[in-house]
């Protein structure tokens, strides 16, 4: 009795029959949103505000302090170039746009507020997507007169005015920026928290989860890495300039001695 036939159907049907195997190691979707330019100037931007944070109440350190302002002031004028002339992601008019409607929420918000006690009806998300460019603007904004009031400290033109009033402006400025850094973070904290997605990670990565086509078509690499070697290139410069260097001689000295000292014991 032949049974092939019969085995061979039985197979097909349990074949058939059968769920699909699931898929393994399949990589998420992510598009690219923010480019690396964008991301160096960002980075760059940072480090550069908080080294002159640090260093603003050292006299050892006045030089660094000095380099990494200008280093601020530098990358400001970068981005507004490219802001101006760079890919439509990148342009800074996006984050007027954006602005467009906080008058009119911040009247709905009033009302319900106010008038009404509904605090219920006000929009907090847009709330939230309205305060993120405001920050960012503000940092932009407080750059120029931070810098030249520096600029100003260090050449010690409030002598002529009688007084450390360009100093103490310096003073204020910087403790505002620190303000405006600061709420920027816990911005970005909060909304890490509320959508359980690290909000900082695409000015790491450049990219985002999810389906759909990549925002930035050229990455330009080239231009963040233009970017960065003209930052160091300025600070080799503003070191070779400073008699003793941007770093103090006795922090040298110091790191030095703990070496020798852990290397004695």
């Amino acid at each position: 009795m032949n049974t092939t036939p019969r085995f061979e159907a039985a197979a097909a049907g349990t074949t058939s029959a059968s769920p699909p195997a699931p898929v393994t190691g399949r990589a998420r979707a992510r598009r690219l949103v923010i480019d690396a330019p964008t991301r160096m100037f960002h980075w760059l931007f940072a480090l550069s505000f908080l080294g002159a944070y640090l260093t603003a109440e050292s006299e050892h350190w006045r030089a660094l302090h000095v380099t990494l302002g200008y280093t601020l002031g530098g990358l400001l004028v970068f981005r507004l170039f490219y802001g101006l002339f760079g890919p439509r992601q990148a342009a800074l008019g996006s984050l007027w746009r954006r602005l467009a409607s906080a008058p009119a929420w911040l009247r709905s918000a009033g009302q319900a507020f106010m008038l009404r006690g509904e605090r219920s009806t006000i929009q907090w998300r847009q709330g939230r997507n309205l305060l993120m460019p405001m920050l960012v603007l503000a940092l932009l904004a407080l750059v120029p007169p931070l810098t030249l009031s520096g600029y100003a400290s260090y050449q010690e033109w409030g002598d002529v005015l009688g007084g450390d009033l360009v100093a103490e402006l310096h003073e204020f400025l910087g403790n505002t920026f620190l303000a405006v850094v600061l709420g920027h973070v816990a911005l970005l904290a909060g909304l890490s928290f509320l959508r359980r997605k690290n909000q900082a990670l695409p000015m790491l990565s450049g990219r985002v989860e999810g389906p759909g086509p990549n925002l930035v078509k050229n990455n330009r690499n080239w231009l963040a890495a233009v970017l960065l070697m003209a930052v160091l290139a300025f600070a080799a410069w503003q070191w070779q300039q400073s008699p003793q260097g941007l770093v103090p001689g006795q922090a040298w000295a110091g790191t030095a001695t703990g070496i020798e000292r852990e290397h004695d014991d």
